[in-house]
Formats: C-alpha cells, structure tokens, sequence
C-alpha cells in the first residue's frame, strides 16, 4: 500500500485535473450554443440550394460549368477531412481520419491517386505522415467566415476544371446533437445526378438560365463546404463537451476511491502505532 504523502498527492492531482476537464466542458458548452445556432440558422438556405441544384442538374451539363458535372474515369482524387486544430474531444477527429483514409480502400478508387487537402490542425499531423497533403487550411476555426470558404473552393474548382483531379469527397462530422456527431462523406465533385427532382421547364427566368446556373453552381459548393465546417465546429464542441463531461465523472470516482484508501491507510498507520505503544509499555511493565 502506498504511503500517506504519495496518496495525498494523487488527491491533490486529481482535484486540480477535475478543476481543469470542467471548466473545459463550460467553456465548451459556451461556444457550442454560438455554433449551433449558427448551424441551425444556415441549414434551411443550404437545403433550398440544393433543391435547386437538383432541379438544374439538366441544365447543369449544357452549360459554361459543364465540366463541374463531367463524370471521368478516375485517376486522381481530392480528399477534404474537416477536423479541428485542438484534441481532448473524444472520437471526434479519428473518425474523420480514419473515414478519409479508408476511402483508398473502396474499389472505385481502387487504381486512383491520393490527395489532401486537409481542414483542420489534427488532420494535417495524421495525415501528412503518409499521405500527399497540397494545402493545410488549419487556420480557418480562428475566425470561420464565407470569404476564406470561398477561396479554397475557387481554388478545387480550378483545379478539377483543368483536370488535376476526376474526383473530389468532402468527409466531415455532422452535428446532430451535443453527445452525437455522425462522420459522413459527400461528393462535392462532380456535381451529382439526383435520384429525383423536378424539371423547371414552367418558369420564366430573369436574366437567362445560363447565367443563373453559371452563379448559382460554385456558390453552391462554396455553401456545402461552408456548411461542413460550421456542422463540424459544432460537432468538434458537442464532443469535447461530453469527453469533459467524462473525464470530470471518471475524476470524481477516483477522487473517492483515493480518499477511502486514503482513510484506510490512516487508521492502519493509527492502529499501528497504537500497538507499538501497548507493546512498549507492557514490555515495561514486564
């Protein structure tokens, strides 16, 4: 059994650990409300746009963005992993990692090239280990904004239109709620065909079709990224919320068993000494 003094040291650690993981979770909790109502306000413009995007898709091939909807034979593909720049938040970033690196694994890109372009600080140390990273975008969470979303699809855009790449997967944590986020993957190019939607053959557009579809297209995607990573933050806040939740509990439990073993080691040392002193004197007294 350990003695007093290294007991007493443990309690001590683990009070100022305990200190630590909950203010972390209210710190947390704090930012989480921001995002969320961040998420929730942009999801009902994000979902109209795509209700769009579907109805356009026909339009889509006929027009000066054809190519963003061009199906190739695939040889190179463009991963983009959303994580976050800091850990202490459970499962959250090993998902998204894990995801995007199994994907080399599917037989459709089973003869294809590998590039990533990462989202986030913990992405970029995992996977620029193994794997060809071309931009590391870690600091967007300093401040996310629609500007710096835009650039980096401008640049993939750019990018997949002089054919660098024939396919392109955006992988990401939803935000369902504080103790679940969903690691999904969506193809952001090329522009998918929906399984069902309708044809706007009844509308008089102003100005033309094809200068709608030729805006409405790469702010479309600019929209699906910039909502991947407001859905991340959410979620990378949600999970550290419940990890600190955690750790705070698996804290508070040990805390308890330190100070029961703690008190048991103290009347041991009492009960020890007690029989020292009984042995003494009746040694005197023999």
């Amino acid at each position: 059994m350990p003695n007093l003094k290294e007991i007493r040291n443990r309690i001590s650690s683990v009070t100022s650990t305990m200190k630590i993981t909950s203010a972390m979770k209210m710190v947390s909790a704090a930012k989480l409300k921001k995002a969320q109502d961040a998420v929730t306000a942009m999801r009902p413009y994000s979902e109209k746009l795509g209700e769009l995007m579907s109805s356009f898709h026909e339009i889509i091939s006929s027009s000066s963005v054809s190519q963003l909807s061009e199906k190739r034979n695939i040889k190179n593909v463009l991963l983009i992993p959303v994580c976050s720049n800091k850990g202490l938040c459970g499962a959250f970033n090993s998902n998204v990692i894990k995801k995007a690196l199994s994907m080399k694994n599917e037989p459709r890109f089973s003869k294809s090239n590998f590039s990533f372009l990462v989202i986030g600080k913990k992405a970029n140390d995992i996977i620029s280990k193994t794997e060809k990273v071309i931009s590391n975008h870690s600091n967007i969470f300093e401040n996310i904004n629609y500007g710096e979303v835009s650039e980096i699809v401008d640049n993939v855009i750019e990018s997949f239109s002089n054919g660098e790449y024939d396919h392109v997967e955006l992988i990401y944590n939803t935000f369902k709620n504080a103790a679940n986020q969903i690691t999904i993957s969506e193809q952001f190019l090329p522009i998918s065909a929906p399984v069902n939607s309708e044809v706007l053959s009844d509308y008089i557009f102003e100005p033309s079709m094809e200068q709608i579809v030729s805006d409405l297209v790469p702010k479309s995607l600019k929209i699906q990224l910039f909502k991947a990573i407001r859905d991340s933050f959410a979620g990378e806040h949600g999970a550290r919320m419940t990890a600190m939740h955690k750790a705070t509990d698996n804290a508070s439990e040990l805390k308890s068993e330190l100070v029961l073993t703690y008190n048991k080691a103290r009347q041991a040392a009492i009960t020890n000494e007690i029989l020292e002193i009984v042995s003494g004197a009746e040694a005197l007294n023999g």
